[in-house]
């Protein structure tokens, strides 16, 4: 079984930055990652054309194909792509989802499409910090002489 290939299908440039932060993360994943950034004005024939063009040069039994935005024009344009057995679909890429899911490309299609929502679910969180009146500060009195830090 081949690895499971990706496909990118983003408002421009999402979707090549996309696969750049995939590349300088797993520098061995430029085969089996591709990415189409549809441009503002572009009609939706002319991406889908340019997508089963990057799908055939893909060339593996299974893609997982990933939007940004559901019901926005790369989404549409990937649901008229994918079939739904040898392709599947998942909206609303992020990069924990895309890293997830070429990290395990070497499972099967079902697999690879379940570890990247969950990827993608689990990198969405809200990170409390302590507010800065919060933090330890040095009393002026007691700095250091050497310390110069501002």
């Amino acid at each position: 079984m081949s690895p499971t290939s990706i496909l990118i299908i983003a408002h421009a440039p999402l979707a090549h930055a996309l696969r750049e932060c995939a590349l300088h993360v797993f520098a061995d994943c430029g085969s089996s990652v591709a990415a189409l950034d549809v441009q503002p004005n572009q009609p939706p024939e002319e991406s889908l054309a340019q997508a089963r063009i990057m799908l055939d040069q893909l060339g593996t039994d299974s893609t997982l194909v990933l939007t940004d935005v559901f019901g926005a024009t790369p989404c549409n344009v990937a649901q008229r792509l994918v079939d739904g057995v040898r392709s599947r679909l998942v909206t609303g890429v992020n990069l924990p989802m895309l890293l997830r899911a070429v990290s395990y490309r070497a499972e099967s299609l079902d697999s690879v499409v379940s570890r990247a929502v969950v990827g993608g679910t689990q990198g969405v969180m809200q990170v409390a910090i302590s507010a800065p009146q919060n933090q330890n500060r040095r009393n002026r009195h007691d700095q250091d002489p050497y310390d110069h830090q501002q």
